[in-house]
């Protein structure tokens, strides 16, 4: 038995079952049949029982013994393993007519199906449950050039389509700060961090930056690049995500699959063509400094403004002590 394996999880999450992959299709034993399915051995073993008597199947196309070797104490003890193939798992679904077993069936007929054809690797959970994928995609993306998100974060919209995604990994974070980066660099020639450490001054009005929402900037507010950016550079950043968002609409039509790095090359191929420098590192100035200079700078920012501040308040107090008169 080869070492490739399928990684299926059932809908709920509450099980997750190891295909074994050989000779085009995948491998089951009766233990791992029972968890798939939510019963026992003793029932799977009826009805492979009953499968065979009813010559649903054939024994020698559909049964194989797999040889292990098993740590049991201080020896190694070889043992023979009995497995059975996908036809074997999906008549014994049926038979079991369970929740699991239609869910596996759906799987089988669609993913599953595509991944022995095509050999595209789908282990993520969510676009395993997605049974018209592209479908499915096209409207996505088309729903995201609508809304009025910030730029980049349109673009880490698509790279959700990815069939690798998964947004809580530690790689897909360090993957989308690498992407962002990619784009600020490309519109002002400094990586996210060294944008901010560049321009937050606590001289300067609103400590440098261009947006804000209230009448004074927040810190959540000065830890994020794009609110630095100028009018021109604002919009270089919105034709580079628009032109983004078209190649991934194409791809979508195109029935191209994606993965979060064909994105990041994708992106790569796209600022070659427009002729601008592309970032290869991660910059000279990291996130922890560019953070800990927006604290000292806010704090420099208020300590200036605290005299400021006080002229308005004592103003607004006199005006309310007025109006009681």
């Amino acid at each position: 038995m080869s070492n490739d394996i399928i990684l299926y999880s059932t809908e709920d999450g509450q099980t997750k079952v190891e295909l074994h992959l050989q000779d085009s299709t995948v491998w089951l034993s009766q233990l791992e049949l029972a968890e798939l399915f939510d019963t026992s051995k003793n029932n799977i073993s009826l009805h492979v029982k009953n499968i065979f008597e009813d010559q649903e199947l054939d024994k020698n196309s559909t049964v194989k013994d797999y040889l292990t070797v098993q740590k049991e104490g201080n020896r190694d003890v070889q043992r023979t393993i009995t497995l059975y193939n996908l036809d074997m798992i999906l008549a014994i679904g049926y038979r079991v007519r369970s929740v699991r077993g239609a869910q596996f069936r759906r799987y089988a007929s669609t993913i599953l199906k595509e991944y022995l054809i095509s050999g595209f690797a789908i282990n993520d959970d969510k676009v395993t449950q997605e049974l018209d994928y592209f479908k499915k995609l096209q409207k996505r993306i088309r729903d995201i050039r609508t809304n009025e998100r910030i730029f980049y974060k349109q673009v880490l919209d698509i790279f959700a389509t990815s069939i690798d995604y998964d947004g809580s990994s530690k790689a897909a974070m360090e993957f989308f700060a690498t992407v962002q980066n990619k784009m600020i660099y490309a519109v002002t020639g400094h990586t996210a961090p060294e944008l901010i450490f560049n321009r937050i001054d606590a001289d300067k009005e609103n400590l440098g930056l261009t947006v804000q929402k209230g009448d004074y900037p927040t810190k959540t507010e000065l830890k994020v690049s794009k609110n630095y950016l100028d009018e021109k550079e604002l919009t270089d950043l919105n034709l580079i995500v628009s032109a983004y968002l078209d190649t991934a609409e194409r791809q979508a039509n195109q029935k191209i699959k994606m993965t979060m790095n064909d994105w990041k090359s994708e992106l790569d191929r796209y600022l070659d063509f427009q002729r601008v420098d592309i970032l290869q590192d991660k910059g000279k100035i990291s996130r922890d400094a560019a953070n800990k200079k927006v604290d000292d700078e806010l704090k420099k920012y208020k300590a200036l403004n605290k005299e400021v501040k006080q002229v308005d308040t004592d103003y607004f107090n006199a005006l309310n002590k007025l109006n009681k008169k």
